[in-house]
């Protein structure tokens, strides 16, 4: 029977490709970092001879509670005691087995802000209360729920408060129930009541369920170049037309016919991506009065049945204008170098592939982001400096395209002028990864000529950086200190 459902949901995510992690975990498929039933429980000493809510509470609501809550990926919500005694039992075996809360990156290898992992007396914890019966105990002195926590998700950066500003899409978009990717080109205009700056932006799809990714830019609008930011077509089929003419059917240009200016990758979109944030003065962006952000494009997964989205950005205003601007290395596959082999992956296969990039002057690293699809098996990053140095990025021994995050370092890092990025990716196109959206398995690779499907394969990494200074080693990039931090790593 196990069988029988596996092979039903590997079937399924050809059509629903971003909303099954959470039922193949729970159906029992194999594969991920382990079979979370085989698990044991971490020995710790010392946890109290009663564990009540009020020791897990905290545990919950720090690891869990971001996903499971209404609006959000979790499949049931972990805000309450009551949600999380109904669902002990499955609390318990996914974390005991390191299921959830999901990281893919070996923290062994190197280390990020924001990790989600539990350590062994927060696992031991868990286990214990739920082996108790999940006693609700005495919980007077726990706090209440933070406002960002309760109610329809507004986002991931709601720690930060409410949005200073939200920028709807123009309309609700239609997906019809045929099985079928979509890809269009829209813009989200907005007209503010001055220039301002932009400390942080996110978008927030309406529809999580099949909204796979979306990448956009910024339409900065002179002053008196453009009167009406909201003339234009609503949405376009990106297959259907070239960028150019979706741009002037959109009509971005200038009220004259000339072209505004284009901020690129202002933000992107995919399943379990938050965007990074950092301290003030680094990154961000100057923000027009008037503007759009463009999305070219937005891709939705296949739908079996008629659905709408009507997505959004989150826009929260910064108080001083960006200091160091932060720029991109982009490795892979549309990026600025090769992969090799080529990327094509015949079925029956497990391959490696490389791509490789020469940093052109000494940089600050802020956060990196790798991206594949289903094939991904495993993803490894490192630089090697010029004096031979191995300078450790991210090692992800078991690719999830579930969960695949902007990973920002601790403190920034310094890559030397002449550094060279290595990026080694190992692909499984077998019917033994559970992934694999066809069975039997298909030739994989990367198209040209047309956008990219969930089906489809890529190797991508991007890099964030500023331009190096001396000290930049010392300078924390967790949004809750600032400046040089005493006993930084040097």
């Amino acid at each position: 029977m196990r069988r029988v459902m596996c092979d039903l949901l590997k079937r399924a995510r050809m059509a629903v490709p971003v909303a099954f992690g959470a039922v193949a975990c729970l159906m029992g498929c194999t594969g991920g970092p382990a079979d979370p039933s085989a698990a044991t429980v971490p020995v710790v000493e010392g946890l109290p001879d009663t564990v009540t809510f009020a020791h897990v509470a905290p545990i919950i609501r720090s690891h869990c509670t971001g996903c499971h809550r209404p609006g959000q990926v979790g499949p049931f919500p972990l805000t309450s005691y009551n949600d999380v005694r109904r669902k002990a039992k499955t609390v318990r075996k996914m974390v005991v087995g390191r299921w959830m809360p999901p990281w893919p990156a070996d923290t062994a290898y190197s280390r990020f802000l924001g990790e989600r992992t539990l350590n062994a007396r927060q696992i031991a914890t868990i286990a214990k209360w739920v082996d108790q019966g999940a006693l609700v105990g005495d919980t007077s002195a726990l706090p209440p729920l933070p406002a960002f926590l309760i109610g329809p998700a507004t986002g991931v950066l709601q720690a930060m408060g409410p949005p200073d500003a939200v920028v709807w899409l123009p309309d609700t978009f239609h997906i019809r129930g045929d099985n079928r990717d979509r890809f269009i080109i829209t813009k989200a205009p907005f007209e503010l009541e001055r220039d301002t700056f932009l400390r942080a932006v996110e978008f927030v799809p309406g529809n999580r369920r099949y909204a796979h990714h979306m990448n956009s830019a910024m339409v900065s609008y002179a002053e008196g170049a453009k009167r009406d930011v909201a003339a234009g077509a609503a949405y376009i089929n990106a297959d259907s037309t070239r960028s150019l003419d979706a741009f002037a059917e959109l009509l971005l240009q200038n009220d004259d016919g000339t072209w505004p200016v284009l901020t690129p990758n202002l933000v992107n979109y995919l399943p379990g991506l938050s965007p990074p944030i950092y301290p003030p003065g680094i990154g961000g962006y100057r923000l027009p009065r008037k503007g759009a952000f463009l999305l070219n494009t937005m891709h939705y997964g296949p739908s079996m049945r008629d659905t709408t989205d009507r997505s959004r950005f989150n826009l929260w205003y910064g108080a001083v204008p960006p200091q160091r601007p932060m720029k991109e290395l982009f490795l892979g596959t549309l990026g600025s170098s090769p992969v090799v082999p080529e990327l094509v992956v015949p079925p029956d296969t497990v391959m490696t592939f490389r791509t490789s990039l020469r940093v052109p002057a000494d940089i600050s690293v802020l956060s990196i982001n790798p991206h594949l699809h289903l094939l991904g098996k495993s993803f490894l990053a490192y630089a090697v400096s010029p004096a031979k140095d191995t300078i450790p990025l991210i090692r992800i021994p078991d690719w999830d395209f579930r969960w695949q995050y902007a990973y920002t370092f601790p403190y920034m890092l310094h890559l030397p002028r002449n550094a060279v990025i290595h990026v080694e990716v190992v692909m499984d196109n077998t019917s033994a990864n559970p992934n694999n959206p066809y069975d039997p398995p298909r030739t994989a690779l990367a198209p040209k000529g047309r956008h990219m499907r969930t089906t489809d394969e890529m190797l991508q990494f991007f890099v964030n950086y500023v331009d190096y200074r001396p000290g930049d080693e010392q300078i924390s990039l967790d949004t809750r200190s600032a400046g040089p931090v005493a006993g930084a790593p040097r």
